[in-house]
């Protein structure tokens, strides 16, 4: 898999992509989610960079995670990837349009209920997003 900086909008849009064809259907619902989640514009990256972070991460995984032609992520690999975000604005942000894309199409996944509980439980609950903010900025 492939490494971006942290916080940067590869590292950001590749989770959304994730979180888009974890379940292995990229649905049209899914992709009107994202602009009404208007993400892209918060991470300042346009749709043409995004279908290439999207090709990108489906390389990625069709070399490293397919399994009896399922794809199948491990907790340490979606860790690594949530990793990549530390500011606890883009994590409340991408879990929100994260939550937004996985119901658009009306059916939660496995897949993507994993990749979401995952997210929550690596990022901490959003009442702690707050704390840690505002700690940070009282301390500055």
């Amino acid at each position: 898999m492939r490494h971006y900086e942290t916080d940067s909008a590869s590292a950001a849009g590749r989770l959304v992509a994730l979180c888009m064809v974890v379940d292995g259907n990229m649905a049209p619902s899914e992709l009107q989610a994202l602009q009404r989640s208007r993400l892209l514009e918060y991470i300042d990256i346009d749709i043409d960079t995004f279908h290439g972070l999207v090709n990108d991460l489906c390389e990625d995984l069709l070399s490293t995670s397919v399994r009896h032609e399922h794809v199948v992520l491990d907790e340490k690999t979606i860790d690594a990837l949530l990793g990549e975000i530390q500011a606890p604005s883009l994590r409340r942000e991408l879990l929100r349009a994260m939550w937004s894309i996985a119901d658009a199409d009306g059916v939660l996944a496995d897949a993507e209920a994993t990749l979401l509980s995952r997210a929550c439980a690596v990022w901490s609950a959003e009442s702690r997003f707050v704390q840690q903010e505002t700690s940070a900025l009282a301390t500055r």
